[in-house]
């Protein structure tokens, strides 16, 4: 049995996520051990996957470039769950790497990855504020990283290569804050992957991209037993209209002049009156 599907961004998002929380690294961290998250949409609807609740957004790409958030995001944009309790890591994140045991299991998104299975990251502010110090660490500690990451951010070229050419400190101006680049290393785990994670089905990607909001969609082929293809119809239904994962107020992006923006390199937006129109 075959069924064809289209996924807006947000919706690949969220079938990501029920993918990861199928995944039996996962659902034994879940039972036994620790799961860590670092804040981004993707992850975002991880942690509301398997509690309920999302987490503050930091940096995200939107129209007007590189953004941060508008306001400080304090709390639960790096959280852990352990014994079903999500917890609020933001300024301890270096004790709680120091502390990892052998089952316990990291999610992060990416901003890109290549056909060669390697990802990265941007980081906006030097060093990347305490994530990005502490990143690094964590996949030196354990093995059960996940990077969630969707197809819409599949680049052309090799990620070592881009990496080579890229420095926050040599971009000379910048639509939003000017980035760097850090690899992250784990399981890329894609809407394919998650479609193939939640049913014995195979997934074809064949097309991307369209219109009027479908802008970076997906659109599948599921195949299989008639039984496995309509568990994957059932759950696509489900989340179809889903929305971005964040906590609300940390979901708009930065305007010129607030107090961060000192923190920001080559930001166009600074030198003009208000938003870029």
């Amino acid at each position: 049995m075959r069924f064809q599907a289209t996924l807006t961004v947000p919706e690949c998002k969220r079938i990501i996520a029920k993918g990861i929380a199928n995944m039996e690294m996962v659902k034994k961290a879940l039972r036994e051990s620790l799961i860590i998250f670092k804040g981004g949409t993707t992850v975002s609807a991880v942690a509301e996957e398997l509690t309920g609740r999302p987490l503050s957004i930091s940096g995200r790409i939107t129209p007007r470039g590189t953004m941060g958030a508008r306001k400080p995001t304090e709390k639960f944009h790096c959280a852990t769950l352990k014994d079903g309790k999500l917890n609020n890591i933001d300024g301890s994140m270096e004790k709680v790497a120091n502390n990892l045991k052998q089952n316990d299991v990291f999610i992060i998104g990416a901003n890109a990855f290549d056909s060669f299975g390697n990802a990265l990251m941007l980081l906006g502010t030097a060093l990347g504020s305490e994530p990005g110090r502490v990143i690094s660490g964590i996949m030196a500690e354990i093995q059960n990283v996940i990077i969630a990451v969707g197809l819409e951010k599949l680049i052309p070229g090799s990620v070592t290569q881009i990496i080579k050419t890229t420095g926050r400190k040599t971009v000379n101006f910048s639509y939003g804050m000017a980035v760097g680049l850090i690899p992250i290393v784990g399981n890329i785990i894609t809407e394919k992957e998650a479609i193939e994670k939640l049913a014995k089905v195979d997934c074809h990607v064949i097309a991307k991209g369209g219109i009027a909001g479908a802008e970076g969609a997906t659109t599948f082929l599921v195949d299989g037993e008639k039984q496995e293809v309509n568990k994957i119809f059932t759950i696509i239904k489900s989340l179809k209209n889903s929305k971005t994962s964040g906590i609300g107020d940390t979901l708009f992006e930065c305007e010129p002049k607030i107090e961060r923006c000192k923190h920001h390199l080559g930001c166009i937006y600074k030198k003009t009156k208000g938003r870029d129109k």
